[in-house]
């Protein structure tokens, strides 16, 4: 499995916060998501640094793939979240659209979806998600 690049300065879910403030406490261990936008952002974030063991872990079991492969010729630019619906820290599901901007073999593009989330046991999870467009 590939290791995940490091990384310091501003979180790569332009939260404004700081790496070690915003997602990198969730990717460490020393925190969970508090919210399904947060474990979005953590993940977007997973995705950007490579962080495969944090994808898996907070993806659902009943939906979970044995194991991801990442594609080294694409490279997370940008994400915006367009909104989200239930989700809070009470709330046992939630929704999150976002879209996330990427380059690919030098060509931009945008992935647009709706995920689902699950909150099991006080802690959230991926459950699955609807591609708008790619």
């Amino acid at each position: 499995m590939t290791e995940p690049k490091p990384f310091s300065g501003n979180c790569p879910c332009l939260s404004g916060e700081q790496y070690t403030d915003c997602c990198g406490r969730f990717h460490s261990g020393s925190a969970d998501a508090a919210t399904a936008e947060q474990l979005m952002r953590s993940r977007y974030s997973a995705f950007v640094l490579l962080h495969a063991d944090y994808l898996l872990k907070t993806w659902h079991p009943s939906t979970r793939p044995s194991e991801l492969d990442f594609d080294p010729g694409l490279e997370w630019r940008r994400l915006d979240i367009v909104s989200a619906e239930r989700g809070g820290p009470l709330d046992t599901e939630g929704t999150v659209e976002f879209k996330a901007h990427f380059r690919q073999d030098g060509e931009r593009g945008v992935h647009h979806e709706t995920s689902r989330f699950l909150r099991v046991d006080r802690r959230w999870f991926y459950l699955d998600a609807v591609a708008l467009y790619r």
